[in-house]
């Protein structure tokens, strides 16, 4: 048996990683690299493997950088089964088809100056026929349901906490000559205690651990400190009839941003004239599925709905629709509140609000999510200015703030907790999905718990086991 780490080693997109065990190779997630666009663009169209070589696909979730590379694997020629609980399956649907459309759309104006200049014009990396043929390849699996994709290999999912669908991806590879393991994938692993979904599991007996390193660095504020700052935030557009932007991830994000909304709009602490718009058609569809799958809400979603109140829904709040209803908010007076995707600003409608919205020093960037490098995002967490937006120099007048509790990801403490109830028979341990100082960070801490043999796997990397 052995395992290649292909993506999301040392760096936090690209989830890519090849396990090679009696006979089969099976990836754990085929994600979409995110950063510099020719950088990206190469990357994820040159495929570490070959696409025809791999029998299954075990999806974590359904966020881009985890399964946005699924299509162009199928283009290359993969036509194995994909396993993924059921709601990530139906979250897929839609995300794939709107990265088909992002694709397109920022193609086109790319290729207009690459026309203009003589150059060879890009294609995209895939399209919805892809999608198609990707989607008839899903099975869907319940969570505790140890299923056998092939001999000697099984399967099988936990929750995760991260998003709607995430999961712990466990298999037990049992070997005629060598010997057997039980291989414990984290995917993005929960911050304990989120809105809405249920808190992470603990599987236990693994002696392979492939654990997130995100926020290995770090810890979150109090969910309590959401509440307040978004109230002074509140207070801040109303006073100055100015807007507050959100980039937020379409499927989590915005609907953890809806909820403590939601419950400000309850406590009548949202000034009535305070309008709400979740500018992103894509988090409406996202949305929409969250309210399909209240089975797997905590107890305190599942109160409000027994109260009778929607926890993804409140007055005052609406959804955009066309392009056009999009554009018109930008002439628009304040206050307002419009969130939008996507969550790192490397495309989506955010970037026009961007566009329009970062020379006014009355207005209010507020990002609250993880940005990687090399992203729009980042500069703007950075307060880069200039900032090159859609071709245009702009200067950064309006302020930038950040509030990291909203993550879907476990901080240092959460990452610990979890680690203290899984490590017990871990032998063999990597650090992946983070940055160089944060998988640094995770092998210090799995050190710390005395899992003396961790590691942070190179790109590329191979890891034979007995």
């Amino acid at each position: 048996m052995k395992i290649t780490f292909l993506g999301a080693a040392h760096t936090t997109t690209g989830s890519m990683h090849l396990v090679e065990a009696n006979g089969k190779r099976i990836l754990l997630d085929c994600g979409l690299y995110q950063g510099r666009r020719k950088e990206a663009f190469e990357k994820n169209r040159n495929l570490p493997i070959d696409a025809k070589s791999i029998d299954y696909v075990i999806l974590s979730h359904a966020h881009i950088d985890h399964s946005g590379n699924l299509p162009q694997l199928v283009r290359q020629g993969f036509r194995g089964r994909i396993f993924a609980r059921k709601a990530t399956c139906e979250l897929c649907d839609v995300m794939l088809r709107d990265s088909c459309f992002l694709q397109k759309r920022d193609l086109e104006y790319v290729n207009k100056k690459r026309r203009r200049d003589g150059k060879v014009l890009f294609e995209p990396l895939y399209d919805e026929k892809d999608v198609d043929v990707t989607m008839q390849l899903f099975t869907p699996l319940h969570l505790h349901e140890p299923y056998e994709i092939s001999r000697g290999i099984t399967l099988e999912f936990f929750n995760a906490g991260h998003i709607l669908g995430s999961a712990l991806i466990q298999l037990d590879i049992k070997q005629d000559h060598a010997k057997n393991h039980r291989l414990l994938f984290s995917g993005d692993l929960g911050q304990p205690n989120q809105p809405i979904l249920r808190h992470h599991e603990y599987p236990s007996g693994a002696d392979i651990l492939l654990l997130e390193s995100t926020y290995a660095d770090r810890y979150h504020p109090t969910a309590d400190d959401v509440e307040l700052r978004l109230e002074k935030l509140l207070k801040y557009i109303d006073r100055r009839n100015s807007k507050l932007l959100i980039p937020a991830f379409s499927v989590g994000r915005t609907q953890q941003i809806i909820y403590y909304l939601n419950r400000l709009a309850a406590k009548g602490k949202v000034p009535r004239e305070v309008k709400v718009y979740v500018d992103s058609p894509l988090s409406r569809k996202a949305t929409g599925i969250y309210a399909s799958h209240r089975e797997v809400y905590n107890a305190e979603a599942k109160k409000m709905l027994a109260q009778g109140q929607d926890p993804l829904m409140f007055p005052g709040m609406t959804f955009i629709g066309t392009p056009e209803e999009s554009m018109a908010l930008n002439e628009a007076s304040g206050p307002m509140i419009i969130i939008a995707a996507s969550g790192m600003c490397e495309g989506g409608r955010v970037v026009h609000h961007l566009k329009n919205c970062v020379q006014n020093p009355d207005n209010v960037v507020l990002i609250v999510g993880y940005q990687a490098e090399n992203t729009l995002g980042r500069r703007v967490v950075e307060k880069v200015s200039p900032l090159r937006i859609l071709g245009e120099e702009l200067e950064l007048k309006a302020h930038v703030e950040v509030i990291n509790t909203l993550s879907a990801h476990a901080d240092r403490q959460g990452l610990s907790n979890w680690l203290d109830e899984v490590k017990d028979n871990v032998r063999y341990a990597f650090a992946v999905h983070g940055e160089d100082e944060k998988v640094a960070a995770m092998v210090e801490l799995m050190k710390e718990r005395g899992i003396a043999t961790a590691v942070a796997p190179k790109p590329g990397e191979t890891y034979k086991f007995d």
